[in-house]
């Protein structure tokens, strides 16, 4: 009798559960039924009767993103032209002239030449505005619109329109195949030294960066520097089967966590490794992200490699697209990953924003200590931290707004005009005498580069007339002082313009000629890697 009791007794658990469950689902789903409902009739009405023409594209493109902007700023919605961005930043292969660009109300701007392909052949340069596409003139056009104008198939010809510091061009140009190779340069540091440079995790970038390896070791390569500065991730699965490489066999490499259990995997190596004894320092930046993270937590962890530079990104976070109606997607974040050791290493609690809207940082709070392979003590939040850090002074406010601005590319298209040819690109140095014309370009001629003072000034005068000359004098001052600022952090800003003016005359491929030439983090690496008793103590227990 007391066991039919306690059967009945669960039978009525189980069905309250049941209820509630599906209650749960029902209230849930009649809650988006019901919103999607609002939304659709709100849309009806403003179609039918709103004084001007709406179009339904740009207006439910704007609606989804502004849905979707409180969330994680990985977490995007992609339209069909996005799709397909999306898919060449994957892939690393397109149909175009072979160009990075950027956006403006103006028109295209060109930010990178491939060397050899289409637009460097056809005598295109760097900081180059295209303002006209087949006629067409692109001045006010959306980003969506502007994305397709360079787009179309191999052998089809373009005429474009540049605006270069004032003067017009025209240029026929042929689009072609464009394939980006994820490794822009490899050599040989010393006789025994290999460098490898790996700007980002396509989907080549494990297959680029072992023929790379297998052809420095050829040469008699005995130790690596491997360099992921500036890399801001990409590909899970090459950021695993890069790890791999040094990794042994079936060791764990990252494992995710999330709220659908199915995502919820720990992703080890597949295959036997390149290498397990090789030495290796790993360069890292505040760019450095993702996927870098990945690799370069994974190798600190098992203290598989001496990790130089600054802290990386912080971003923990993994996302996957996921197919919508008509050719779109929604790429979403669905779990953190962690390191061998257990740390997540993202830095911005998206899910704590305070009442401003602002994103608090894990890393201002309490972080937790973890421990690699060899006992040394790691930390969860804020990114990956070096095991010998740069020499770089910390950032201050003026500076990051520098680096956010487009100052420093301006000027180095008006030095490359300036200027019809530079020495060597691993002799070239932009000295602390040359910074001095920098100072005078922030000042005389850059529009881009304005701190927030300085933003809050020209609002609180933009009504006045008769305080202009009062006002001149309080913005000269401001800009004495921005110039101040920077200067804390010269010797940052003097590498970033030389890598910036280098790419002008000898490309990617010379920035790097330059870099192990010149670098202080690569000398640091090697004189590291030399130092047998340095480079195994580092990764010893503290």
């Amino acid at each position: 009798m007391k066991t039919l009791r306690n059967n009945k007794k669960l039978t009525i658990l189980v069905a309250c559960i049941v209820a509630f469950t599906s209650y749960s689902f029902k209230s849930d789903f009649f809650e988006i039924a019901k919103q999607i409902e609002i939304y659709t009739s709100l849309f009806k009405e403003l179609n039918m009767y709103y004084v001007e023409e709406i179009n339904p594209a740009e207006f439910t493109n704007k609606a989804i993103k502004n849905t979707l902007k409180d969330l994680d700023p990985y977490t995007n919605y992609y339209n069909e032209q996005d799709v397909e961005e999306a898919k060449i930043s994957r892939e690393g292969e397109y149909a175009g002239i072979g160009v990075s660009v950027r956006y403006s109300d103006i028109g295209i701007i060109l930010t990178e030449i491939y060397q050899g392909y289409a637009a460097d052949k056809n005598g295109l340069k760097v900081g180059d505005i295209i303002t006209k596409v087949d006629g067409q003139q692109l001045k006010g056009l959306s980003r969506e619109q502007l994305s397709e104008f360079l787009k179309g198939a191999p052998g089809t010809s373009v005429k474009l329109e540049v605006d270069r510091l004032g003067e017009n061009f025209n240029f026929s140009v042929i689009r072609e195949k464009v394939v980006y190779n994820p490794v822009p340069f490899y050599g040989m540091i010393d006789d025994v030294t290999g460098y490898i440079a790996l700007s980002r995790f396509n989907l080549k970038a494990s297959s680029e960066f072992r023929k790379a390896y297998e052809e420095l070791e050829e040469k008699g390569m005995k130790q690596l520097v491997f360099d992921l500065r500036g890399n801001l991730g990409g590909s899970l699965r090459e950021a695993i089967i890069i790890s791999n490489f040094f990794l042994p066999k079936k060791a764990p490499i990252v494992s995710t966590k999330g709220k659908v259990k199915k995502f919820n995997t720990t992703y080890r190596g597949t295959n036997d490794p390149l290498t397990l004894e090789m030495p290796m320092a790993v360069l890292i930046d505040r760019k450095s992200a993702s996927a870098s993270e990945i690799v370069s937590g994974a190798l600190q962890d098992y203290d598989r490699a001496v990790i130089l530079g600054e802290r990386s990104f912080g971003k923990g976070l993994v996302q996957r697209y996921r197919e919508l109606e008509y050719g779109t997607q929604l790429k979403l974040t669905i779990s953190k990953y962690y390191t061998p050791s257990g740390r997540c290493i993202q830095e911005l609690d998206y899910a704590n924003r305070n009442k401003n809207g602002d994103v608090p940082k894990f890393s201002d709070g309490s972080v937790n200590a973890f421990k690699t392979k060899n006992g040394r003590v790691v930390y969860d939040g804020g990114g990956i931290t070096p095991d010998i850090k740069s020499h770089f002074k910390p950032i201050t406010v003026a500076t990051e707004s520098l680096l956010q601005s487009s100052a420093i590319f301006d000027f180095g298209t008006v030095f490359y005009h300036q200027n019809k040819n530079i020495i060597t690109a691993k002799d070239f140095e932009f000295t602390n005498r040359d910074f001095r014309d920098f100072e005078i370009f922030l000042i005389s001629r850059d529009t881009s580069f304005k701190t927030e003072q300085e933003k809050l000034f020209s609002k609180a005068f933009a009504s006045t007339v008769d305080l202009r000359k009062e006002e001149n004098l309080i913005l000269k001052k401001l800009k004495e002082s921005k110039i101040d600022e920077i200067k804390k952090n010269e010797e940052r800003i003097i590498s970033l313009i030389q890598d910036e003016i280098i790419s002008r005359y000898y490309y990617e491929e010379g920035v790097y000629q330059n870099r192990l030439q010149k670098d202080k983090l690569i000398e640091k690496a090697v004189n590291v890697l030399n130092n047998k008793d340095k480079y195994h103590k580092t990764l010893a227990r503290e």
